[in-house]
């Protein structure tokens, strides 16, 4: 993993959050977050940072974050933290625990991969 030095330029956000916005065709076995809502997700979630006035985020759309089958869900970076975000609910909680109050939801956490090895 890439580690920062101290004479790197400062960030130009402190978080970036990544929503899967992949598409694959009706019917793929593995089905995608586009056609769970991830779209509609994404911009209710840029318009609420906005909204709540938090500094140093930005909320982009990815392509595929291979986790089809559990999605929607989105990253957040530099912490790599994954969450689901199936419902605007699910967004505030998220926005109002981790970016404003430093925290995590932990029952809207994916866990991480198991075979890292």
């Amino acid at each position: 993993m890439g580690t920062r030095h101290e004479d790197d330029p400062a960030p130009y956000f402190e978080t970036h959050i990544f929503v899967c916005g992949n598409r694959r065709p009706d019917g793929h076995k593995r089905g995608c977050c586009a056609s769970k809502g991830s779209e509609k997700i994404r911009d209710y979630m840029k318009a609420r940072v906005k909204e709540l006035g938090i500094k140093g985020v930005r909320v982009n759309q990815s392509g595929c974050l291979d986790r089809c089958e559990e999605g929607p869900c989105a990253v957040f970076y530099t912490e790599g933290v994954w969450y689901r975000l199936d419902s605007f609910a699910a967004v505030d909680e998220v926005l109002q625990k981790h970016l404003i109050e430093g925290g995590r939801v932990p029952a809207l956490m994916l866990a991480g991969d198991e075979d890292d090895d």
